[in-house]
């Protein structure tokens, strides 16, 4: 159990429960079970999130389901025993958690399962909302995919608008490599087949093909193929379920979307009491 995740839940009960849950003013405490139930199919993320309401109250609480796995409409995913003041009053916090994480893992692995068989990578992006990164990149581990970098300071990405900043790419990336830490990656975002050309020269790591066409992809896949094998290649932009499968096809390493993240829509998931 990390201390992130205890403080996340810390701070989303206080946006629910304020100064305290009025039905606990007015009723009498009673021990209770209840649990988790999937009212749709999808895959399961938050087990880490849910274990830290263990650590914060007086609870029990019993996993039938793990993080990535598959659930069907129907199954009870996780059991809860203890007060029922506790348990009615974190019951919509600890929902809305796994439901957010849960439905990213879900269209995550639709995507993942679309590439699969090519070989190629899943990637996120920085597109996360605010203060819920971290629990997005861990839904998008649990459905299959992995994160790219998790901020500013793990990878050096250049992008189109730093580019502009740059007068000469090559020399740049000299003094780059000097003075950034020495397993950090670097990163060019790439529009065109010529701005990918200048990318493999300046010795990038990885080279991104961004909002390019299928046949520009497949005439950088070919270039790095016959003379920069060691560099990888990521593909990303207009990426959505039904476009991923033909990226993949071109041969590039690695996919990279926000659209498992801000594109991904709840599944239905409810808490009963026994």
């Amino acid at each position: 159990m990390l201390l992130n995740e205890i403080e996340f839940i810390k701070e989303a009960l206080k946006e629910d429960i304020g100064r305290g849950d009025l039905f606990a003013r007015i009723s009498e405490p009673k021990e209770i079970k209840a649990y988790i139930l999937a009212k749709s199919d999808g895959v399961f993320s938050g087990k880490r999130y849910i274990k830290a309401f263990e650590k914060l109250f007086d609870i029990e609480i019993n996993f039938n389901i793990d993080d990535g796995n598959s659930f069907k409409n129907g199954e009870k995913l996780v059991e809860i025993c203890g007060n029922s003041h506790i348990i009615l009053s974190i019951e919509r916090t600890m929902l809305n958690t796994t439901l957010h994480a849960s439905s990213i893992a879900t269209l995550t692995n639709k995507y993942l399962q679309k590439i699969s068989p090519y070989g190629v990578k899943l990637l996120d992006t920085r597109k996360t909302r605010p203060h819920l990164r971290e629990l997005e990149k861990y839904a998008i581990r649990c459905g299959g995919g992995l994160n790219h970098r998790m901020g500013l300071d793990d990878c050096l990405m250049l992008k189109d608008t730093h580019l502009k900043t740059i007068s000469n790419l090559k020399e740049f990336m000299s003094e780059v490599r000097a003075k950034i830490p020495f397993t950090s990656k670097v990163e060019i975002e790439c529009e065109s087949v010529e701005d990918a050309k200048k990318a493999f020269e300046a010795r990038a790591d990885i080279v991104m093909c961004d909002n390019m066409d299928l046949s520009d992809i497949r005439e950088v896949v070919n270039l790095r193929n016959a003379k920069y094998p060691y560099i990888l290649l990521e593909a990303s932009g207009n990426v959505t379920i039904d476009t991923i499968e033909e990226i993949a096809k071109t041969g590039v390493d690695a996919i990279s979307t926000g659209s498992t993240i801000h594109q991904s829509t709840w599944i239905d998931l409810s808490m009963k009491v026994v």
